[in-house]
């Protein structure tokens, strides 16, 4: 389950996940990402900014929850990160 903003533990953690994302560096450093052997994916649709976050868009075409491809790819990335939303365990 997500928490609230106001639950999370820290206030860089991002609260959700959507089509497009985008990290700040601190947030990015929060969730781990990049690591180049696990997110080889992800970068593929992904930018970086000149303040050192990160754009991430999460598939190709507009997140489609009816489309089992793109709800695995949601599922993953979840998976990938626990801490957005606040789930990872303390």
């Amino acid at each position: 389950m997500l928490n609230p903003p106001e639950k999370l533990p820290a206030p860089e953690l991002p609260c959700f996940l959507g089509w497009l994302n985008y990290w700040s560096a601190a947030a990015a450093q929060a969730i781990g990402f990049p690591d180049p052997s696990r997110d080889a994916e992800l970068l593929s649709r992904s930018r970086r900014t000149a303040s050192g976050g990160w754009v991430v868009q999460l598939t190709d075409a507009p997140l489609d929850l009816d489309n089992p491809t793109h709800l695995d790819t949601l599922k993953r990335t979840y998976e990938r990160f626990p801490e957005i939303g606040g789930r990872a365990a303390p």
